[in-house]
């Protein structure tokens, strides 16, 4: 198992789905694992530490793991398959380990709240995990790549270019 760290929670512009961004910190290597809105606030408030005002669904969950004598010792995304991720919450109880199946987002929410350590699967880093160069380098030579940032900037230019900023003028004096 790699013992991985939250690098991030991003927005996704394509859909209300967000993303949070594992990270090994000895290879480098990320894991990004689209979570639900909801889940991703619960995530975010406990890393900012924020207090909300009510417990939340997590909070709960810690609550009653606690409450029936058992302590959470980790999480570990512990599979992938066909596109989704898979988890499982490692609760100690009465000298007994048991392995409770879950979302990553939730495991992942309730990690956060009792400090303990966040684990993948080598085998699942393997298969998604991804080095930042190849995100951002994807094997298209350079000379490809600038032709293309030169294009999407060259939409925007001629939308700026359009702009009639005489009218614009004339709606602040009304």
């Amino acid at each position: 198992m790699i013992k991985v760290n939250i690098d991030s929670i991003r927005v996704s512009l394509m859909s209300q789905l967000r993303i949070v961004v594992l990270k090994d910190p000895i290879s480098g290597k990320y894991l990004p694992i689209f979570i639900g809105p909801c889940e991703a606030e619960a995530i975010a408030v406990k890393l900012q530490n924020m207090a909300p005002e009510r417990p939340l669904t997590h909070d709960l969950l810690r609550s009653m793991v606690s409450e029936m004598g058992g302590e959470v010792k980790h999480i570990v995304v512990n599979d992938l398959r066909q596109d989704t991720f898979y988890a499982q919450i490692v609760v100690e109880q009465n000298g007994q380990t048991r392995n409770i199946d879950s979302r990553p987002s939730d495991a992942i929410a309730l990690a956060v709240r009792l400090d303990v350590s966040i684990y993948v699967e080598e085998s699942v880093m393997e298969r998604a995990g991804v080095m930042p160069d190849e995100e951002v380098t994807s094997e298209i030579p350079t000379d490809t790549k600038e032709h293309e940032a030169e294009e999407r900037l060259s939409i925007f230019e001629d939308f700026v270019e359009s702009l009639d900023l005489d009218d614009l003028e004339d709606d602040e004096k009304e």
